[in-house]
């Protein structure tokens, strides 16, 4: 998915690629957009135990969420667009798949007990960080969490799109511009 789009895939040549028949790839998955789905649960797993295991808090754990998310696109920045236009096709959010233990453990051998940390969204993720910063006094009180999320979100998927996949070595210092801005006009609006 790096270089060809998952509608150009055929199921075929992922099965052969990841050495499974085509039969054990629809027993796990139901159609072949829901490998997407899998992609996004292992990369919120691997993004929640970052989450969790660092010493960053408030704004600086915000900050870094987007330097990792900065890093998945420069390391895989065809699958994350594929994330990106599968996530704009959903008419709801979609039901992310278990990541079961081997799973996990095949996936991250060397995040400590990966195998039982609870799997977060984003949302989730930054609403925790948002709190700590309201907390700390990094921001007003008054910040109304789910509109900030909202805003972070558009950050999110909005940096990657207008960069475009030739210009993402800047994505992680785009990023910090952009959340430095935003988070400034939060900051400049509670005081009116």
């Amino acid at each position: 998915m790096e270089h060809t789009a998952l509608d150009d895939i055929a199921v075929k040549a992922l099965c052969e690629q990841a050495d499974v028949s085509e039969a054990t790839f629809f027993n796990y998955f139901g159609k072949k957009s829901e490998l997407l789905d899998y992609f996004i649960q292992l990369w919120n797993l691997e993004l929640t135990w970052h989450h969790h295991h660092t010493e960053a808090q408030g704004l600086d754990l915000l900050a870094a969420s987007f330097t990792q998310v900065a890093q998945q696109f420069q390391k895989h920045p065809g699958v994350m667009a594929e994330i990106i236009s599968h996530q704009t096709q959903q008419r709801s959010k979609p039901e992310l798949p278990d990541i079961g233990r081997a799973e996990r453990l095949q996936a991250f051998p060397k995040l400590a007990n990966i195998e039982t940390q609870e799997i977060e969204g984003l949302d989730r993720m930054w609403a925790h960080a948002l709190q700590q910063a309201i907390d700390q006094g990094e921001l007003p009180a008054n910040t109304h969490l789910p509109t900030t999320i909202i805003g972070l979100a558009t950050i999110f998927y909005g940096v990657p799109l207008a960069l475009g996949q030739k210009k993402l070595a800047a994505i992680a210092s785009i990023y910090r511009q952009q959340i430095n801005i935003y988070l400034a006009g939060i900051k400049a609006a509670s005081r009116h």
